[in-house]
Protein backbone atom coordinates (compact mmCIF):
# COMPACT_ATOMS: atom_id res chain seq x y z
CA UNK A 1 0.00 0.00 0.00
CA UNK A 2 2.93 2.30 -0.41
CA UNK A 3 5.15 3.97 2.12
CA UNK A 4 3.78 4.24 5.63
CA UNK A 5 2.73 7.57 7.02
CA UNK A 6 4.95 9.12 9.62
CA UNK A 7 1.86 9.98 11.67
CA UNK A 8 -0.83 7.85 13.31
CA UNK A 9 -4.21 7.24 11.68
CA UNK A 10 -7.53 7.82 13.43
CA UNK A 11 -10.74 5.92 12.74
CA UNK A 12 -13.94 7.19 14.36
CA UNK A 13 -17.65 6.63 14.02
CA UNK A 14 -20.85 6.17 16.01
CA UNK A 15 -21.51 3.01 17.95
CA UNK A 16 -22.54 0.11 15.73
CA UNK A 17 -21.02 1.48 12.52
CA UNK A 18 -18.46 -1.32 12.07
CA UNK A 19 -15.27 0.24 13.44
CA UNK A 20 -13.87 -3.03 14.85
CA UNK A 21 -14.28 -4.91 11.56
CA UNK A 22 -12.75 -1.99 9.66
CA UNK A 23 -9.77 -1.80 12.03
CA UNK A 24 -9.10 -5.51 11.68
CA UNK A 25 -9.28 -5.17 7.88
CA UNK A 26 -6.66 -2.41 8.04
CA UNK A 27 -4.52 -4.66 10.25
CA UNK A 28 -4.52 -7.28 7.51
CA UNK A 29 -2.71 -4.94 5.11
CA UNK A 30 -0.74 -2.63 7.42
CA UNK A 31 1.47 -3.39 10.46
CA UNK A 32 -0.75 -1.51 12.90
CA UNK A 33 -1.24 -1.53 16.64
CA UNK A 34 -4.66 -0.36 17.76
CA UNK A 35 -5.12 2.33 20.41
CA UNK A 36 -8.69 2.21 21.71
CA UNK A 37 -10.49 5.57 21.85
CA UNK A 38 -13.35 4.36 24.04
CA UNK A 39 -14.25 5.48 27.55
CA UNK A 40 -15.98 2.17 28.33
CA UNK A 41 -13.41 -0.31 27.00
CA UNK A 42 -10.89 0.87 29.60
CA UNK A 43 -12.84 -1.04 32.29
CA UNK A 44 -12.19 -4.63 33.28
CA UNK A 45 -15.20 -6.88 33.75
CA UNK A 46 -17.36 -4.88 31.33
CA UNK A 47 -17.27 -6.96 28.17
CA UNK A 48 -20.76 -7.64 26.85
CA UNK A 49 -22.31 -4.18 27.17
CA UNK A 50 -19.24 -2.47 25.71
CA UNK A 51 -19.02 -4.81 22.69
CA UNK A 52 -15.40 -5.35 23.68
CA UNK A 53 -13.30 -7.06 20.99
CA UNK A 54 -13.25 -10.82 21.39
CA UNK A 55 -10.21 -12.75 22.59
CA UNK A 56 -9.53 -13.78 18.99
CA UNK A 57 -9.75 -10.18 17.78
CA UNK A 58 -7.46 -8.98 20.57
CA UNK A 59 -4.99 -11.72 19.68
CA UNK A 60 -5.05 -10.88 15.97
CA UNK A 61 -3.49 -7.43 16.44
CA UNK A 62 -1.98 -5.66 19.47
CA UNK A 63 -4.54 -3.48 21.31
CA UNK A 64 -3.94 -0.76 23.87
CA UNK A 65 -6.09 1.09 26.45
CA UNK A 66 -8.46 -1.85 26.91
CA UNK A 67 -8.99 -3.43 30.36
CA UNK A 68 -6.65 -0.99 32.09
CA UNK A 69 -8.89 0.11 34.98
CA UNK A 70 -11.34 -1.20 37.55
CA UNK A 71 -14.93 0.07 37.19
CA UNK A 72 -14.42 1.99 40.43
CA UNK A 73 -11.91 4.24 38.66
CA UNK A 74 -12.40 7.22 36.37
CA UNK A 75 -10.46 8.09 33.23
CA UNK A 76 -10.33 11.63 31.94
CA UNK A 77 -9.80 13.06 28.48
CA UNK A 78 -6.49 14.47 29.72
CA UNK A 79 -5.34 11.01 30.82
CA UNK A 80 -6.38 9.60 27.45
CA UNK A 81 -4.42 12.24 25.53
CA UNK A 82 -1.34 11.59 27.65
CA UNK A 83 -1.58 7.82 27.17
CA UNK A 84 -2.43 7.98 23.47
CA UNK A 85 0.51 10.26 22.63
CA UNK A 86 2.89 8.08 24.64
CA UNK A 87 1.64 4.89 23.00
CA UNK A 88 1.77 6.41 19.53
CA UNK A 89 5.43 7.31 20.07
CA UNK A 90 6.24 3.82 21.37
CA UNK A 91 4.40 2.07 18.52
CA UNK A 92 6.10 4.23 15.89
CA UNK A 93 9.49 3.47 17.47
CA UNK A 94 8.76 -0.22 16.89
CA UNK A 95 8.34 0.50 13.18
CA UNK A 96 4.59 -0.02 13.34
CA UNK A 97 1.65 2.27 12.64
CA UNK A 98 -0.55 3.57 15.46
CA UNK A 99 -4.25 3.20 14.58
CA UNK A 100 -6.58 5.03 16.96
CA UNK A 101 -10.07 3.52 16.82
CA UNK A 102 -13.20 4.39 18.77
CA UNK A 103 -16.30 6.44 19.35
CA UNK A 104 -15.53 8.61 22.38
CA UNK A 105 -15.55 11.90 20.55
CA UNK A 106 -14.53 13.90 23.61
CA UNK A 107 -11.22 12.01 23.54
CA UNK A 108 -10.72 12.68 19.84
CA UNK A 109 -11.57 16.35 20.27
CA UNK A 110 -9.14 16.70 23.17
CA UNK A 111 -6.46 15.01 21.08
CA UNK A 112 -7.00 17.19 18.01
CA UNK A 113 -7.70 20.51 19.71
CA UNK A 114 -5.40 20.22 22.70
CA UNK A 115 -6.40 20.57 26.33
CA UNK A 116 -7.10 23.72 28.26
CA UNK A 117 -5.91 24.12 31.82
CA UNK A 118 -8.85 22.93 33.89
CA UNK A 119 -9.02 22.50 37.66
CA UNK A 120 -8.66 19.07 39.25
CA UNK A 121 -11.82 17.32 40.39
CA UNK A 122 -13.07 18.26 43.83
CA UNK A 123 -14.72 15.25 45.51
CA UNK A 124 -16.62 17.30 48.10
CA UNK A 125 -18.01 19.69 45.52
CA UNK A 126 -19.02 16.83 43.23
CA UNK A 127 -20.85 15.17 46.12
CA UNK A 128 -22.67 18.43 46.81
CA UNK A 129 -23.68 18.78 43.15
CA UNK A 130 -24.90 15.17 43.11
CA UNK A 131 -26.95 15.77 46.24
CA UNK A 132 -28.47 18.87 44.68
CA UNK A 133 -29.27 16.93 41.50
CA UNK A 134 -30.93 14.19 43.55
CA UNK A 135 -33.39 16.81 44.80
CA UNK A 136 -33.85 18.92 41.67
CA UNK A 137 -33.13 16.44 38.86
CA UNK A 138 -30.43 16.67 36.19
CA UNK A 139 -32.65 18.54 33.70
CA UNK A 140 -32.94 21.35 36.28
CA UNK A 141 -29.16 21.30 36.75
CA UNK A 142 -28.84 21.48 32.96
CA UNK A 143 -31.14 24.51 32.92
CA UNK A 144 -28.90 26.19 35.52
CA UNK A 145 -25.87 25.43 33.37
CA UNK A 146 -27.66 26.95 30.36
CA UNK A 147 -27.85 30.24 32.27
CA UNK A 148 -24.20 30.15 33.34
CA UNK A 149 -22.53 28.59 30.30
CA UNK A 150 -24.87 28.47 27.26
CA UNK A 151 -22.33 27.03 24.76
CA UNK A 152 -21.53 24.06 27.00
CA UNK A 153 -25.18 23.42 27.90
CA UNK A 154 -26.14 23.48 24.23
CA UNK A 155 -23.93 20.49 23.41
CA UNK A 156 -25.00 18.42 26.44
CA UNK A 157 -28.15 16.36 26.83
CA UNK A 158 -30.31 17.34 29.84
CA UNK A 159 -29.58 13.98 31.49
CA UNK A 160 -25.85 13.86 30.76
CA UNK A 161 -25.13 13.88 34.48
CA UNK A 162 -21.39 13.29 34.28
CA UNK A 163 -20.64 16.23 31.99
CA UNK A 164 -23.22 18.58 33.54
CA UNK A 165 -21.66 17.85 36.93
CA UNK A 166 -18.17 18.62 35.61
CA UNK A 167 -19.29 21.86 33.92
CA UNK A 168 -20.97 23.10 37.09
CA UNK A 169 -17.98 22.00 39.16
CA UNK A 170 -15.62 24.06 36.98
CA UNK A 171 -17.84 27.14 37.26
CA UNK A 172 -18.06 26.83 41.04
CA UNK A 173 -14.32 26.23 41.41
CA UNK A 174 -13.09 28.95 39.04
CA UNK A 175 -15.97 31.35 38.56
CA UNK A 176 -15.53 30.90 34.81
CA UNK A 177 -17.59 28.87 32.34
CA UNK A 178 -16.06 25.71 30.90
CA UNK A 179 -16.47 27.05 27.37
CA UNK A 180 -14.31 30.08 28.21
CA UNK A 181 -11.58 27.92 29.73
CA UNK A 182 -11.65 25.61 26.71
CA UNK A 183 -11.13 28.63 24.46
CA UNK A 184 -8.16 29.83 26.53
CA UNK A 185 -4.59 28.59 26.30
CA UNK A 186 -4.28 24.94 25.31
CA UNK A 187 -1.68 22.25 25.10
CA UNK A 188 -0.74 21.57 21.51
CA UNK A 189 -3.16 19.34 19.62
CA UNK A 190 -2.27 16.84 16.90
CA UNK A 191 -2.90 16.91 13.17
CA UNK A 192 -3.42 13.22 12.51
CA UNK A 193 -5.57 11.97 9.59
CA UNK A 194 -9.12 11.14 10.67
CA UNK A 195 -11.38 8.73 8.81
CA UNK A 196 -15.01 8.68 9.91
CA UNK A 197 -17.50 5.87 9.32
CA UNK A 198 -20.91 7.57 9.12
CA UNK A 199 -24.32 6.36 7.97
CA UNK A 200 -26.15 8.14 5.18
CA UNK A 201 -29.41 6.52 6.33
CA UNK A 202 -30.23 6.87 10.02
CA UNK A 203 -32.72 3.97 9.80
CA UNK A 204 -29.88 1.64 8.73
CA UNK A 205 -27.94 2.43 11.89
CA UNK A 206 -31.04 2.24 14.09
CA UNK A 207 -31.73 -1.28 12.85
CA UNK A 208 -28.16 -2.35 13.54
CA UNK A 209 -28.28 -0.86 17.03
CA UNK A 210 -31.48 -2.75 17.85
CA UNK A 211 -29.96 -6.03 16.68
CA UNK A 212 -26.79 -5.27 18.59
CA UNK A 213 -28.60 -4.60 21.86
CA UNK A 214 -30.68 -7.76 21.41
CA UNK A 215 -27.42 -9.70 20.99
CA UNK A 216 -26.03 -8.15 24.19
CA UNK A 217 -29.14 -9.22 26.09
CA UNK A 218 -28.92 -12.72 24.61
CA UNK A 219 -25.25 -13.00 25.56
CA UNK A 220 -25.88 -12.10 29.21
CA UNK A 221 -25.75 -8.34 29.68
CA UNK A 222 -28.09 -8.50 32.67
CA UNK A 223 -26.00 -11.23 34.31
CA UNK A 224 -22.87 -9.17 33.69
CA UNK A 225 -24.42 -6.15 35.43
CA UNK A 226 -25.75 -8.40 38.21
CA UNK A 227 -22.19 -9.62 38.84
CA UNK A 228 -20.88 -6.05 38.86
CA UNK A 229 -23.56 -5.05 41.41
CA UNK A 230 -22.59 -8.01 43.58
CA UNK A 231 -19.10 -6.59 44.04
CA UNK A 232 -20.58 -4.07 46.45
CA UNK A 233 -18.26 -1.20 45.50
CA UNK A 234 -20.10 0.12 42.43
CA UNK A 235 -23.05 2.45 41.96
CA UNK A 236 -24.76 4.53 39.29
CA UNK A 237 -22.74 7.52 40.53
CA UNK A 238 -19.63 6.08 38.84
CA UNK A 239 -18.78 6.87 35.20
CA UNK A 240 -18.44 3.16 34.42
CA UNK A 241 -21.97 2.32 35.50
CA UNK A 242 -23.39 5.31 33.63
CA UNK A 243 -22.33 3.73 30.33
CA UNK A 244 -25.19 3.05 27.93
CA UNK A 245 -26.69 -0.37 28.57
CA UNK A 246 -25.20 -0.68 32.03
CA UNK A 247 -27.29 2.12 33.49
CA UNK A 248 -30.50 0.72 32.00
CA UNK A 249 -29.75 -2.84 33.17
CA UNK A 250 -28.82 -1.59 36.65
CA UNK A 251 -32.07 0.37 36.91
CA UNK A 252 -34.04 -2.67 35.73
CA UNK A 253 -32.40 -4.77 38.44
CA UNK A 254 -33.19 -2.07 41.00
CA UNK A 255 -36.85 -2.11 39.96
CA UNK A 256 -37.08 -5.85 39.45
CA UNK A 257 -38.81 -5.06 36.18
CA UNK A 258 -37.25 -5.90 32.81
CA UNK A 259 -40.30 -5.18 30.67
CA UNK A 260 -38.91 -1.91 29.28
CA UNK A 261 -35.17 -2.73 29.39
CA UNK A 262 -34.89 -3.50 25.68
CA UNK A 263 -36.80 -0.40 24.64
CA UNK A 264 -34.86 1.88 26.99
CA UNK A 265 -31.50 0.36 26.08
CA UNK A 266 -32.07 0.76 22.35
CA UNK A 267 -33.31 4.33 22.80
CA UNK A 268 -30.25 5.26 24.87
CA UNK A 269 -27.94 3.69 22.29
CA UNK A 270 -29.60 5.64 19.50
CA UNK A 271 -29.22 8.85 21.47
CA UNK A 272 -25.53 8.08 21.99
CA UNK A 273 -25.04 7.47 18.26
CA UNK A 274 -26.80 10.75 17.45
CA UNK A 275 -24.48 12.66 19.80
CA UNK A 276 -21.44 10.94 18.29
CA UNK A 277 -22.44 11.94 14.77
CA UNK A 278 -23.03 15.52 15.93
CA UNK A 279 -19.52 15.61 17.40
CA UNK A 280 -18.07 14.20 14.19
CA UNK A 281 -19.76 16.82 12.05
CA UNK A 282 -17.94 19.47 14.08
CA UNK A 283 -14.61 18.01 12.88
CA UNK A 284 -14.18 19.38 9.34
CA UNK A 285 -10.87 17.62 8.81
CA UNK A 286 -12.47 14.18 8.79
CA UNK A 287 -12.62 11.99 5.68
CA UNK A 288 -16.10 10.47 5.59
CA UNK A 289 -16.74 6.86 4.57
CA UNK A 290 -20.38 5.77 4.22
CA UNK A 291 -20.61 2.83 6.60
CA UNK A 292 -23.95 1.86 5.02
CA UNK A 293 -22.52 2.03 1.51
CA UNK A 294 -22.10 -1.10 -0.63
CA UNK A 295 -18.40 -1.55 0.17
CA UNK A 296 -17.33 0.54 3.18
CA UNK A 297 -14.15 -1.37 4.05
CA UNK A 298 -12.74 -1.31 0.48
CA UNK A 299 -13.63 2.40 0.35
CA UNK A 300 -11.75 2.95 3.61
CA UNK A 301 -8.70 1.02 2.38
CA UNK A 302 -8.76 2.98 -0.89
CA UNK A 303 -8.85 6.21 1.12
CA UNK A 304 -5.84 5.09 3.11
CA UNK A 305 -4.00 4.21 -0.08
CA UNK A 306 -4.67 7.66 -1.53
CA UNK A 307 -3.49 9.26 1.67
CA UNK A 308 -0.26 7.29 1.71
CA UNK A 309 0.51 7.72 -1.94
Amino acid sequence: MGALLNTPICLAGPTGCGKTAAALAIAEVLPVEIISVDSALVYRGMDIGTAKPTAAELAAVPHHLIDILEPTDSYSAAEFVRDAKRLATEISARGRLPLLVGGTMLYFKALFDGLSALPQADAALRAAIDAEAAERGWPAMHAELAQLDPPTAERLAPNDSQRIQRALEVIRLTGQPLSALHAASRDEGVDWPLFSLEPTDRAWLHERLAVRFDEMLAHGLVDEVRALRARGDLSLALPSMRCVGYRQAWEALDAGDFSTLRERGIAATRQLAKRQVTWLRSMPQRRVIACDGPHPIPALLAGLQRLMG
